[in-house]
């Protein structure tokens, strides 16, 4: 298969804007509700999502097995058909298995890959260096370094990433620290041709201002249209816009982790009537004590919800 972006150099992504961390839609018996997923990737579409990251932490990818790994990658880039790009999550804490994920992304026709950095057995900078350029120089896909220690036990240090930014096939950074100051540094230094995604929805917009490419986004799951106005008010420097936008998706942003992702933003979307919410173990339902929380930062956000 020809990937979307119709890439020849693999040195970077030209992907912009609102790019939804894709849930995996669960039926109530935990297994994968393929039908919804399709419907999921149309309403995106129609909705002006500039891509889509399928597998990430986002989509569940650690409770899945590698056969439904590879299944939702493949699902989400056929149904797709070319109508948006699509990146698909291939990082494991194994060099071995992200190389083989990495593999199965491009044969089926991932138009980019995006690697969190290997977790739990916490490498040190070159290990992480040795493991990104290993990946890189075997498999051509342009490939999305992603730094989230919050939630990895591992950090991607500024001059490591500076290092990753030099081999051909190392496209971009999701940087997911929510440090401005760290990532306005990361952009100044970074050659002008390598992508920097957001990875945190409360400072995206910020850090587009400041000339990130776009945002990887847990809340463009619930409200897509309006991620994508935001992104690209952001993008185009539209200050009020940024703004008034932002005032509607503030609540959002902080509701959707009120407790581990994806809990909140699965169950966001089944009250909106688009999916089961099915979790699998260890993720438990949201704890009802939140659930007026997600109401009203949905009302604030403009979803409206259908009656019970």
């Amino acid at each position: 298969m020809t990937n979307t972006l119709g890439i020849t150099s693999l040195t970077r992504v030209p992907v912009s804007g609102s790019v939804p961390a894709l849930v995996t839609p669960m039926n109530i018996d935990g297994t994968l509700d393929i039908a919804t997923l399709h419907a999921m990737v149309d309403w995106h579409i129609e909705e002006g999502t500039s891509a889509l990251v399928v597998m990430g932490s986002t989509g569940e990818s650690a409770t899945l097995d590698s056969s439904e790994h590879c299944q939702m990658v493949r699902e989400v880039v056929e149904h797709a058909a070319g109508r948006l790009p699509v990146i698909a999550g291939t990082g494991a804490n194994s060099t071995r298995e992200a190389l083989e994920l990495t593999r199965y992304a491009k044969d089926v026709g991932a138009d980019a890959v995006l690697s969190v950095t290997p977790y739990y057995n916490r490498p040190t900078q070159e290990g992480l260096y040795q493991h990104y350029r290993k990946i890189a120089e075997n498999v051509e896909i342009p490939l999305i370094v992603y730094n989230v220690p919050g939630r990895t036990g591992v950090d991607l240090a500024d001059d490591t990433v500076l290092r990753l930014a030099e081999i051909p096939g190392i496209a971009g950074l999701k940087d997911a620290t929510g440090d401005i100051a760290r990532g306005t540094k990361l952009l100044h230094m970074l050659p002008n041709n390598f992508s920097v995604y957001s990875g945190d929805d409360e400072t995206a917009a910020a850090l587009m201002l400041l000339g990130a490419k776009g945002n990887i986004s847990v809340t463009a799951n619930v409200i897509p249209g309006l991620m994508r106005k935001l992104c690209d008010a952001a993008r185009n420097g539209d200050v009020p816009l940024v703004r008034l936008i932002s005032r509607k998706v503030y609540l959002l942003n902080q509701a959707l982790f009120v407790q581990s992702n994806p809990i909140p933003v699965k169950w966001a979307l089944a009250r909106m009537g688009r999916m089961t919410g099915t979790l699998r173990l260890p993720l438990t339902p949201l704890g009802s004590e939140w659930e007026s929380v997600l109401v009203r930062a949905l009302a604030l956000a403009g979803v409206e919800l259908p009656a019970q």
